[in-house]
């Protein structure tokens, strides 16, 4: 029976035959590669999302180091790394004399490691009148060294001149950065009380 005498449903039937073998043979496989393309395409449009994500953290963190070794530098000012006593010093002399107050005992002692840092105690005693000594403290606070005051006392004395009317005492503190040997090691042992 030749291909002119089917009847019309043989032709279908050929047709669905060769659409079912083209199916199978070219369209399913394709369709599955498709299917792994996309699965393949989001993968990576996940790991892009996650990458720009982390991109973000990343351009957050270094703006926030830019910030914080500019704070840094400006806390080194303030409180440096190695202590100049020479300049300290002489700073701290000038400025009263530039406030018209006479030293009578300036007495640096040692430092006194913490955690970081060395805090540097200045006991000083001063005579001159109040308003020499409010400029002296203004002049200080604008230093630009970190200082605080301590253990302020003032009084009255008792030969008294136009330029001498008081009498004070005090601990200017400063401080030191450590640097990073010094902090390995921690602080430094505090002295052991003598028995009496």
């Amino acid at each position: 029976m030749s291909m002119k005498n089917w009847p019309w449903y043989g032709y279908v039937l050929l047709a669905v035959v060769i659409f079912g073998l083209a199916f199978f043979l070219y369209f399913k496989p394709q369709q599955a590669e498709l299917q792994r393309i996309k699965a393949e395409r989001l993968k990576v449009e996940r790991e892009a999302a996650q990458l720009q994500e982390k991109k973000r953290e990343l351009d957050k963190i270094e703006s926030q180091l830019v910030t914080l070794n500019q704070t840094l530098k400006e806390l080194e000012v303030i409180i440096p790394k190695q202590k100049e006593i020479d300049v300290i010093l002489r700073r701290i002399q000038q400025l009263a004399y530039d406030s018209r107050l006479d030293i009578i005992r300036f007495a640096p002692r040692g430092e006194i490691n913490m955690e970081f840092y060395s805090e540097w105690p200045i006991p000083i005693e001063i005579r001159g009148n109040y308003h020499n000594l409010a400029t002296f403290f203004d002049r200080l606070s604008k230093f630009a060294r970190l200082f605080n005051i301590e253990n302020f006392t003032i009084k009255a004395i008792a030969n008294q001149t136009e330029d001498v009317t008081i009498s004070s005492n005090f601990t200017a503190k400063t401080y030191i950065f450590l640097d990073e040997s010094a902090v390995s090691q921690g602080p430094a042992p505090k002295p052991k009380r003598r028995a009496t």
